[in-house]
C-alpha cells in the first residue's frame, strides 16, 4: 500500500570473467561485440533497439533527440550549483514525501520518462529487470547486484507530482561534483560557464572545498535520482553491502567511470567499488532492449532480495 505522507514542496522549473549472457540480447540482426579484453567472453550489443550507437556522443545534435539532450545539460549544468544541492538534500533528506516498499516503487516509475536517456524508450520497469536478469544471469552468487540493478534507478520518481514534480534536469542525466572546479570529463563542459559557481574562488579549483583523496561520501554530488536513492537506501537501514550503495549513487558519474575524472577525490574504499560500478556500467548499458521480461515470473525472486535487504516499508 503506498501512503502519502503530506503535500510535498514543489520546486519549480526556474530554475573475474563472465558467462556469455544470452537472454536480453537484441535481435539477431543487431550485431554485438566484446567490450573490452578483460571481459572477453561478455557480448553487448553495438546499437541499441533503434539501430542506433548506445551513449551516443551527447555532442554530436544531427537529429531532434540530440538537439533535445543538449539543452537539457545546458539547463542542467546552469542551475546545479552547490547552494542547490544543499537544499535539495536538506529537504528530500526528510523523507516525508511518501510510505511504500520497493516493488510499489518499481510499479510507479513506469510513469517516468527520462528525458536525458537517447537510447530509452521502453518502460522505466523493463529497463530495471533487464538489467537485472543480465546480471543474475553472470553473476548469480551476487544477489545484492541483482537488486542493486533492479532498485538503481527508482530515484527517477522525483519527477513525478507526489514527490514534488521537481523538473528533468534535477532528476536525471549524468551527475559531476560540485564545490569545486568541473572538469572538462563532464558532457557539455562549455555550459557551466553559466553557473554561479563557475567564477567563484572558493569552488573553483581542482579540489575547491575538498583535499585530494578526501572519498566521495565526503563530496557534494549534483542534486538527481542516484543521490535521492542512495538516501532512502541508507536512512532506511538497508543491508546492502558498500559496493551496492555506492553502485546506486555514483551510477550516472560518467565522468568518473566512463571518462576518468575527479580521480583525486578518491580514497582507497571508492576505488574498491568502483571496480563492481563498472562491472554494472556494462549492464546498465548494454541491456536497453526489445527483449520484455515476464514481470510476474521474475517478481517473487526480487521480491525475497528485498524482503532480505530492506524492510517492509520505506519512507521516501
Amino acid at each position: 500500500m503506498i501512503i502519502p505522507l503530506e503535500n510535498p514542496v514543489l520546486v519549480h522549473e526556474d530554475f573475474g570473467k563472465q558467462k556469455k549472457t544470452e537472454e536480453l540480447q537484441l535481435d539477431n540482426i543487431i550485431p554485438t561485440s566484446k567490450t573490452s579484453s578483460d571481459d572477453d567472453v561478455f557480448l553487448a550489443p553495438e546499437v541499441n533497439a533503434f539501430g542506433r550507437q548506445f551513449r551516443l556522443d551527447y555532442a554530436d545534435a544531427n537529429n531532434e533527440r540530440q538537439k533535445s539532450v543538449e539543452e537539457f545539460y545546458k539547463t542542467q549544468h546552469t542551475n546545479q550549483s552547490l547552494d542547490f544541492v544543499k537544499k535539495m538534500r536538506h529537504e528530500y533528506g526528510k523523507l516525508d514525501k511518501m510510505v511504500m516498499n520497493i516493488w510499489e516503487c518499481c510499479e510507479l516509475l513506469n510513469e517516468v520518462v527520462d528525458e536525458s536517456d537517447p537510447d530509452l524508450d521502453e518502460p522505466q520497469i523493463q529497463h530495471l529487470l533487464q538489467s537485472a536478469e543480465a546480471i543474475r544471469k553472470d553473476y548469480p552468487d551476487e544477489d545484492w547486484l541483482h537488486l542493486t540493478a533492479l532498485i538503481h534507478d527508482l530515484g527517477k520518481v522525483l519527477t513525478l507530482p507526489q514527490f514534488g514534480g521537481l523538473p528533468q534536469w534535477a532528476v536525471v542525466g549524468d551527475t559531476f561534483p560540485v564545490g569545486c572546479a568541473f572538469d572538462e570529463s563532464n558532457i557539455h563542459h562549455k555550459y557551466f560557464m553559466e553557473n554561479p559557481d563557475f567564477n567563484n574562488p572558493n569552488y573553483n579549483t581542482k579540489t575547491g572545498i575538498y583535499s585530494e583523496g578526501c572519498g566521495l561520501e565526503n563530496v557534494f554530488m549534483s542534486w538527481g535520482h542516484d543521490d535521492y536513492m542512495y538516501l532512502v537506501a541508507k536512512e532506511n537501514g538497508s543491508t546492502l553491502p558498500s559496493a551496492g550503495l555506492f553502485i546506486i549513487r555514483y551510477h550516472s558519474f560518467y565522468p568518473l567511470h566512463k571518462a576518468g575524472g575527479y580521480t583525486h577525490l578518491l580514497n582507497e574504499g571508492d576505488k574498491d567499488n568502483l571496480k563492481w560500478l563498472h562491472v554494472f556500467n556494462k549492464y546498465d548499458l548494454y541491456s536497453k532492449s526489445k527483449v520484455q521480461v515476464d514481470v510476474e515470473k521474475v517478481k517473487p525472486y526480487y521480491m525475497s532480495l528485498i524482503k532480505k535487504y530492506f524492510p517492509e516499508d520505506l519512507r521516501w
